[in-house]
């Protein structure tokens, strides 16, 4: 017997419940048309919602800052790796999203972290979301607070529970994602934003597949439920939309000198690349100056959920790039996402413990084509 023997039983449990997980490797470059073991396939899962991964701008800062700055930044910020091309995105970040400063992590999943770990404590107070990303509930539960979750987009549960503990702690952070990326729904922020006016919390908003996405600038869903002038701790990702890697948070100078100075996923960890760090900002400034790219990505949302309709095929709510078809059991979404591999169409099926029920994800680019488009939906109809 070995004190590891554990581990096997435990996979036969994740098989026998259909929740194992093994990798695809991907062979090709990202984009609507990707390659795996050989063979090409549509591409519906990808978060490079305006498809600027592969885009030759990004790829030529990327060059360039590794020709300046070499491949790594050897140290953490507070040490060997402050660059100025850091900085350079933090203020693109500001800027973007209507702040005082922001500050780059190496991952959203650090961003968010270190932020709950560096403002919440034993005294305090997290409400999340049910739904929200496994990256806010980690930060919650390493900051040491007391975590009660609210039933999902549900303000008057999440005012009856601030009704209900409230007063018992010293500091009260509300967390939500701004779109839930396994479902596309939206967040009601505004309204989140007034109950934590009234009973004296903070807000994290995690913008990961809102940025570039939501808004007239594409600033996110702050934007566009027209908060932008409310207080509000901005979190996202620099992987999705954007097209690189790495995570931010934006907010006042001040909450961003605190974390400088606090947050630990920050403080220990080795800086951002250059080359991610530069594409990232390269992928900012299209954002930009490139407004049509974000309305092609909605006329294929549109495309998309028209089409789906007219076919009869149900999906869960959505207002994002994110539109999810719901299954009746693991095995039937498992069959669908099979069926549209062997159509050459690539959307894997979501199940749990990633989410409570089974159901196929499919997520819409600025670079699909309306011909592919149909295609998707004509190849669902058959299954």
């Amino acid at each position: 017997m070995s004190s590891y023997d554990w581990l096997n039983h435990s996979l036969k449990t994740i098989h026998k419940a259909g929740w194992h997980r093994s990798l695809r490797t991907i062979t090709s470059a990202p984009g609507p048309c990707i390659e795996i073991d050989e063979q090409s396939y549509l591409n519906f899962s990808s978060n490079d919602y305006l498809g600027l991964a592969n885009d030759p701008r990004l790829k030529a800062a990327a060059i360039q800052a590794i020709q300046d700055y070499g491949t790594g930044s050897t140290g953490s910020r507070l040490v060997t790796g402050d660059r100025p091309l850091h900085h350079t995105l933090e203020r693109s970040i500001a800027q973007l999203k209507g702040t005082e400063d922001a500050l780059v992590f190496s991952s959203g999943y650090s961003a968010n972290i270190g932020t709950i770990a560096a403002l919440m404590g034993k005294r305090d107070l997290i409400l999340n979301d049910q739904y929200n990303h496994s990256s806010l509930r980690s930060g919650s539960s390493i900051s040491g607070a007391t975590c009660l979750d609210y039933q999902h987009c549900d303000v008057n549960h999440l005012k009856q529970q601030l009704e209900q503990h409230r007063s018992n702690y010293s500091r009260c952070l509300i967390a939500t994602d701004s779109v839930f990326s396994m479902d596309g729904d939206l967040a009601p922020l505004r309204e989140i934003l007034d109950l934590a006016d009234w009973f004296d919390c903070m807000v994290l908003v995690d913008e990961a597949h809102g940025t570039g996405v939501l808004g007239a600038s594409g600033s996110g869903g702050i934007e566009a439920c027209g908060c932008r002038d409310r207080a509000v701790i901005h979190m996202g990702t620099l992987s999705k939309a954007i097209g690189s890697l790495g995570g931010y948070v934006a907010g006042s100078a001040i909450l961003i000198d605190f974390l400088k100075n606090r947050a630990p996923s920050w403080i220990y960890t080795t800086a951002l690349s250059p080359a991610d760090t530069a594409a990232a900002i390269a992928a900012l400034q299209i954002i930009r100056d490139e407004p049509d790219r974000r309305d092609r990505l909605w006329q294929n949302i549109t495309a998309l959920k028209t089409q789906l309709t007219q076919a009869g095929i149900k999906t869960l709510p959505s207002d994002s790039a994110i539109i999810c078809i719901p299954q009746p059991t693991v095995q039937d979404a498992l069959n669908l996402s099979k069926h549209l591999q062997t159509a050459g169409i690539f959307a894997p099926a979501i199940r749990p413990p990633t989410v409570p029920t089974s159901r196929l994800r499919l997520t819409l680019m600025a670079t699909h084509s309306l011909e592919q488009i149909t295609t998707l939906c004509a190849a669902l109809q058959g299954g």
